[in-house]
């Protein structure tokens, strides 16, 4: 198994995830804007499947007062900690100029709900720069940063976290005198699966490890630079189980942060990543966010400096659905396969990542589940599959299905492998009983 962050998804293998029992239908994902009524499935208060038959498919479908809703639920989580914070959004989860806007529209610089930008390439610091973000909001850390990436990202004015000693002479030779942060790596990760823990006892490619710390400080010294921000990321999609080995992530770079300060550094912010991620199963557990943000502030209050949240999944991720339409039922084998007309280029979740995968029939989102099933997609590829052995109601061709937790990076990594054209969206505004 690797945990490097380079192929996981073709070399490992995941024990499987449980299903719902026969005859129960799960009920984890109903809320406001999101629920069955009338045994239908509606989204900000629009049916699904009318959206489907009037606007065709495969077709993305937003609730942006979901995306607030977020936004707010971990703002308000930090404050009831007591935490001095700033929360950013990671883009890369979801560059839609839609749901740029509804975040963007939550504040302005400076004021409480407001939520700044987290960017991991050149191009993301143009996007939030063009949208209405100014260079104090945005925080860029990627890795590997190239002299190209550099002029873009220095000449933007935005801070910058660096994950390796020869990053930190790069820009000190670039920029001497600036003020930078340092990636760490606490080489305790937390993640959905064990490939998409960022950290462990094998060294990932992301972040200078404790061993290593003096020798990043030496180097930023030797050009003048400043270091007064200190970051980590434990991992992507963790859930309840996963908040143990978070704190410890957390308290190994802790204790990176108090070495910094020890050796004289003004450290300003030490940067908690984001990586929460959101339920797909009956069974799984969602984090409390409160209980996190407790952690937090029990490790970094004691420090007297800013915590910064850099959620992308936890945002978004929630807020949409993907409506695909039936278009093959055949059994192969003893297996009953469901084909639809939206393949793993707009809805990567399993095919990459291995996230488990909820799926709602529109017209029975309520209904009992009493048919296995193993639903595909359309792309000319044996691994386009989104479920396997998975319970639904009966369906039939030419029903509509939508596949939940469709917010976060699905679009935004959306192909057009096979020539299958990209999938458009709605952007709905949640309507009012």
């Amino acid at each position: 198994m690797r945990a490097d962050g380079f192929g996981y998804a073709a070399v490992m293998t995941i024990a499987p995830i449980p299903v719902a029992a026969p005859f129960a239908a799960p009920d984890w994902w109903r809320r406001p804007g999101l629920d069955a009524v009338d045994g239908r499935l509606v989204i900000a208060g629009h049916d699904s499947e009318s959206v489907a038959r009037e606007r065709g498919t495969p077709r993305f479908v937003y609730d942006l007062e979901r995306v607030r809703e977020n936004a707010r639920s971990m703002h308000a989580a930090a404050r009831g900690a007591g935490l001095d914070h700033r929360l950013r959004f990671a883009l890369k989860a979801n560059r839609e100029p839609e749901v740029l806007a509804a975040l963007r529209g939550l504040g302005a610089a400076g004021e409480a709900d407001a939520v700044g930008i987290d960017a991991c390439s050149p191009g993301e610091v143009e996007l939030a720069l063009a949208t209405g973000w100014s260079a104090a909001e945005i925080s860029y850390t990627g890795t590997n940063c190239s002299e190209r990436d550099l002029d873009v990202i220095l000449g933007a004015g935005v801070h910058i976290n660096l994950d390796a000693v020869s990053q930190v002479e790069r820009v000190g030779r670039r920029a001497p005198g600036a003020t930078i942060g340092l990636r760490v790596n606490p080489m305790i990760g937390a993640g959905y699966n064990d490939g998409l823990a960022y950290a462990g006892v094998r060294p990932t490619k992301l972040g200078i490890p404790a061993d290593r710390l003096d020798d990043a400080l030496a180097a930023a010294r030797g050009h003048d630079l400043t270091v007064d921000t200190v970051h980590f990321h434990a991992g992507s999609g963790w859930l309840a189980d996963g908040l143990a080995s978070f704190e410890g992530a957390l308290g190994a770079a802790v204790d990176m942060a108090r070495r910094l300060i020890e050796a004289g550094c003004p450290i300003r912010e030490v940067n908690v990543g984001g990586g929460i991620g959101r339920i797909a199963r009956q069974a799984e557990r969602s984090v409390e966010l409160d209980a996190y943000a407790a952690i937090v502030g029990r490790y970094i209050g004691p420090l007297g400096v800013v915590v910064g949240f850099e959620p992308g999944d936890l945002m978004v991720k929630d807020a949409a659905i993907l409506l695909a339409e039936v278009v093959t039922t055949e059994d192969r084998g003893g297996v009953r396969f469901v084909g639809l007309d939206a393949g793993w280029n707009v809805f990567c979740s399993w095919f990459i990542y291995r996230f488990a995968q909820e799926l709602v029939v529109c017209r029975a989102a309520d209904a009992p589940r009493t048919e296995v099933v193993t639903v595909v997609g359309h792309i000319n590829e044996a691994g386009d599959v989104f479920v396997e052995d998975y319970w639904l109601p009966p369906v039939r061709e030419g029903d509509i299905v939508a596949l939940l937790n469709a917010g976060g990076y699905e679009q935004a990594m959306s192909m057009t492998h096979c020539l299958r054209p990209l999938a458009p969206a709605d952007y709905l505004e949640r309507k009012l009983d």
